[in-house]
């Protein structure tokens, strides 16, 4: 249809980003794989970029719907939170905390469950973001704890780039959405780059039938509409000012999703059940060279809050839900050049966790309140050297070593050799090792003195081993293709006994995988992006991993409609098949997205109609197993109308 349409109006060359030559978006530069600006072809992983203008064409509305687009990665939401699946792994119900998510270089994943936000629960705005980067792979070497499976870094715009105010408000159907955001940005004569942006959310969900089974066990099945049991509200606050190699910025986000599936086991259909997210993100950095030339320096030192609060029925009774999270640190890096051929990085990072508690209550009842308290700290000194061996090859060393308060000392590794065979062509393997501490909701409590409850020792560290090849070529100017073979093994997978209602070490996991893509570009402004994933994910005993569909494909097209004034979106996403928690099989689906943006059609004004499950696919997608239902249905098509105002 995109390529029909594209005929039928006459072409012309286009001069926004979205028209971007291949070799152009391939000079992007990369900041989330090694902490300063490299390259793509530089780093040392399988890296993608996602621009400004590639959210805007495709009108991806969360972090999540945007990442799913890059090969390897899926998504899943149980409508409360949205997981992110990479490489074959994806846990049902794990929060994301096997993927480290930065803004600016910022860690949002708190402290006390290490969960990372992607859905609309993300603390930002879309239309704030300038690119995302992801890195694949273990990214211990320079992050430490949580990164195993990859780095998502979020990098903002700034005032210069707004120049000025933007309003914006769109709706939703039939989710009975309405959103709204106001940011305003200059850069000043005196050279100070702000940006002050507050955004809203309001969407009051959909009836939809659940049959959630026998729930007492006296042969009578739970079912009916939870009616106005689906709602959201997110609220959204940022702030960035830059000076010279100074900056300083705060993230606020307050969102709360009302459950209407009883997820965690609670009463079923029973209204009012909800759970509330509450973030505040800071951090103040100088990165800038010293007196010599050759040396940088990056100081920074952040502070972060999370409060989550959560009320539930269960057999009649309300209870509340409570986790209090306060962290505080900060990072010095020194950054090298002074040695020929050499880019040596060092530095240490310290976080002060001083907060780390979760609670819960008998709402009514004086005497049912427990409160865990918990508090700990991490440290960690890494170094990397970015070796220029000649012309044509290149390494990456790097080693992080970290200590934790919960179970000691551990070190991540990992190298990589980057080929350059041709102008054209680049190879480029990898093998790396990354970890992550039990978090403070992993570590399980003895009741055995109710008056007391006592911590239990800390189960074992998560520990992963990665190899890969990637391999890039440059068939034309216009046309790139990769491909990229991996193999991965986890070691003492922290899991949920509900034997003993502890959480213990699990088997080892194993997987392997291949990733192939294709990038196409035209000159009148056409774009093409292909993949497609072949990836198999299992324990040490031989049986698959949950929530981990073997094939992956994707396909991304985007074309200027010059005589309508309009920039046309369309996207395809395939997932095989899949195992729910529960053992049942999860059929595989595949959705069509199309999007249309008219920025032309009036000075300052952009218009865009999104359409999402285009032709109204009927799919599932498996969930976690505390709830009643292990495979919850996904939203049908979805219509949404966004008007942006810049003055």
């Amino acid at each position: 249809m995109g390529l029909a349409l594209a005929a039928a109006f006459p072409v012309r060359a286009a001069t926004d980003m979205a028209a971007l030559s291949l070799e152009q978006l391939m000079e992007i530069t990369v900041v989330g794989a090694s902490k300063y600006e490299q390259k793509q072809s530089e780093v040392a992983a399988a890296v993608s970029v996602i621009t400004r203008e590639e959210i805007r064409t495709f009108g991806w509305r969360t972090l999540a719907e945007a990442l799913t687009s890059l090969p390897g990665v899926h998504s899943t939401y149980d409508r409360q939170y949205t997981y992110l699946g990479t490489r074959g792994l994806s846990q049902p119900g794990d929060l994301n905390l096997r993927v480290l998510v930065t803004i600016n270089g910022n860690r949002v994943n708190e402290a006390s469950y290490d969960s990372a936000t992607l859905g609309r629960e993300f603390l930002l705005d879309l239309d704030l973001i300038e690119r995302i980067e992801y890195i694949p792979g273990p990214g211990g070497a320079v992050y430490g704890q949580n990164a195993l499976f990859g780095v998502v870094n979020v990098v903002t715009r700034d005032g210069a780039d707004i120049d000025g105010t933007e309003m914006v408000a769109a709706v939703q159907s039939p989710q009975r959405l309405r959103e709204g955001r106001v940011s305003v940005g200059r850069r000043l004569d005196s050279g100070l780059d702000l940006l002050v942006s507050a955004s809203g959310l309001r969407a009051r969900g959909e009836n939809r039938f659940y049959d959630f089974g026998d729930v007492d066990d006296l042969g009578v099945n739970v079912a009916g509409v939870a009616t106005d049991m689906d709602g959201e509200r997110d609220k959204e606050f940022f702030t960035r000012m830059t000076k010279g190699p100074w900056s300083f910025e705060l993230i606020h986000g307050d969102r709360r999703k009302d459950d209407p599936t009883a997820l965690a086991g609670s009463d079923p259909l029973v209204p009012n059940q909800f759970i509330r997210d509450r973030y505040l993100l800071t951090q103040a950095q100088y990165q800038g060279q010293l007196a010599d030339p050759s040396l940088e320096l990056l100081a920074r030192v952040f502070w972060s809050e999370y409060r989550y609060h959560s009320e539930a029925p269960y057999w009649g009774n309300w209870y509340l839900f409570t986790g209090a999270t306060s962290s505080r640190g900060g990072e010095l890096r020194l950054l090298s050049t002074a040695l020929p051929a050499h880019k040596l990085m060092v530095g240490v990072e310290l976080q002060d966790n001083q907060r780390q508690d979760m609670g819960r209550e008998w709402l009514g009842y004086e005497d049912e309140r427990y409160l865990f308290p918990n508090s700990g700290w991490r440290a960690g000194v890494y170094v990397q050297d970015e070796w220029r061996m000649s012309p044509t090859l290149a390494a990456t060393l790097g080693l992080r070593v970290d200590r934790n308060s919960v179970n000691g000392t551990q070190s991540s590794p990992r190298a990589a050799l980057i080929w350059q065979a041709t102008p054209a062509s680049t190879l480029k393997a990898m093998v790396g090792r990354a970890h992550r501490a039990p978090n403070a909701a992993e570590r399980s409590w003895d009741f055995s003195n109710e008056d007391v409850p006592t911590l239990l020792p800390a189960v074992d560290s998560e520990v992963i081993d990665t190899r890969e090849l990637v391999f890039d070529h440059r068939m034309a100017p216009d046309l790139s293709l990769r491909g990229a073979l991996y193999q991965w093994t986890l070691k003492d997978l922290i899991v949920w006994d509900k034997n003993t209602w502890q959480w213990v070490s699990g088997p080892r996991m194993k997987a392997s995988g291949l990733e192939l893509s294709a990038n196409k570009t035209w000159d009148w402004g056409g774009r093409l992006r292909a993949s497609l994933s072949r990836q198999q994910a299992r324990f040490a005993h031989g049986v698959g991993l949950a929530n981990s569909p073997n094939w992956l494909g994707k396909l991304h097209f985007s074309t200027p409609l010059p005589a309508a004034g309009l920039r046309l979106g369309y996207e395809w996403q395939l997932e095989s098949a899949r195992r729910a928690a529960s053992g049942e099989r999860v059929s595989g689906h595949g959705l069509s997205n199309l999007h249309l943006v008219a920025e032309r059609w009036a000075p300052g004004v952009s218009v865009s109609l999104g359409i999402h499950n285009l032709f109204d696919k009927a799919y599932s997608q498996p969930v976690s197993d505390g709830g009643w239902v292990p495979i919850q249905s996904q939203d049908g098509r979805s219509v949404r109308l966004k008007m942006e105002l810049r003055f």
